[in-house]
């Protein structure tokens, strides 16, 4: 199973006279990922590298910023994937202090920064959430409503027109249950609806 991130972490850490930043954090998209490495690069304008790794399913991606490749994305996309995180970024923001560290130098010490970052983190498990649409008479919209709230599902929109029709989310897991619940209270009435 997957976790997230509920609160960002942040670490600090000085080697050779190189300061490393890192920041790891969950984003909804790698087009917010992009912008959280752009907002970086404007707030570090000194800064010689802003290296970064995006888990994300399909969006993974991973970024050295001009250090020597493998040695700075890669790395911390691989503590990343270790601690079985998901839809989560991590940055390192670094200011050259004058002292090359040598390839093996700049993977452990992007490894650290993003391991340091994490160590500072809850973790929570990543809920796949469902997103569900039914359509039902008037008469039977209460119960409706009260299934929802027993099965924690959540109302996202509610239409009246000849029927009422209930969007709602809920855990993946849930929604069978929840299902044959509905089906059941509204003895045929109800009609379901494709959400895609």
């Amino acid at each position: 199973m997957p976790f997230t991130l509920p609160q960002p972490g942040h670490a600090e850490l000085d080697i050779k006279k190189s300061r490393f930043i890192a920041c790891v954090e969950a984003v909804p998209s790698r087009a917010a990922a992009l912008q959280r490495v752009a907002e970086l690069k404007a707030a570090h304008p000194g800064a010689a590298h802003v290296c970064w790794a995006l888990l994300a399913g399909g969006h993974s991606a991973a970024n050295d910023d001009g250090e020597p490749s493998g040695t700075a994305g890669r790395p911390m996309l691989d503590v990343l994937r270790h601690q079985q995180l998901e839809g989560v970024l991590a940055t390192v923001v670094r200011y050259y202090g004058g002292v090359k560290l040598g390839a093996g130098g700049l993977v452990r010490a992007y490894t650290d920064a993003v391991a340091q970052a994490l160590s500072h983190c809850a973790r929570e498990e990543q809920v796949a959430m469902l997103t569900l649409g039914c359509s039902l008479p008037y008469a039977l919209e209460g119960t409706a409503r009260r299934l929802l709230h027993k099965h924690d599902a959540t109302l996202l929109a509610v239409q009246h027109a000849a029927n009422v029709t209930l969007q709602f989310s809920l855990p993946a897991q849930a929604a069978d249950t929840l299902r044959h619940s509905l089906n059941e209270a509204c003895h045929g009435q109800l009609s379901w609806l494709d959400t895609h």
